[in-house]
């Protein structure tokens, strides 16, 4: 059974940063595109990075020079260092995992995801 445990969140002043980090257990995650995202209260969830199985990574515009995602495959995690944090980047951030091995289409959906951890909350205040 997969399980992903994200940890990392809490409170901080703008301008500040944070390292997330999504333990993976129940099988490998480095053949399987892995994603972070967040969402703001009465929102939608929204794509903030990924990572593909080799490595290949994206982000949205609007984290883009401020987040960083990468793996360590040793320890089966995904970590999201998030810099510079504003009071917009207030949200619960929450990483994902593929069911297909070696996919990595349409990486900016929730919907291409199968697995999902319970969410690490991130509150910046100014």
């Amino acid at each position: 059974q997969v399980q992903l445990v994200e940890s990392g969140g809490g409170l901080v002043q703008a301008g500040g940063s944070l390292r997330l980090s999504c333990a993976a257990s129940g099988r490998t995650l480095s053949t399987y595109t892995m994603g972070w995202f967040r969402q703001f209260p009465g929102k939608e969830r929204e794509f903030v990075a990924s990572i593909t199985w080799n490595g290949g990574t994206s982000y949205s515009d609007s984290v883009k020079g401020r987040f960083t995602i990468s793996r360590e495959t040793a320890k089966n995690t995904v970590y999201l260092q998030i810099n510079s944090l504003q009071p917009e980047d207030t949200a619960i951030y929450y990483c994902a995992q593929r069911r297909i091995p070696y996919s990595a289409a349409n990486p900016y959906r929730p919907s291409s995801y199968d697995y999902w951890g319970q969410g690490t909350q991130v509150t910046v205040h100014s």
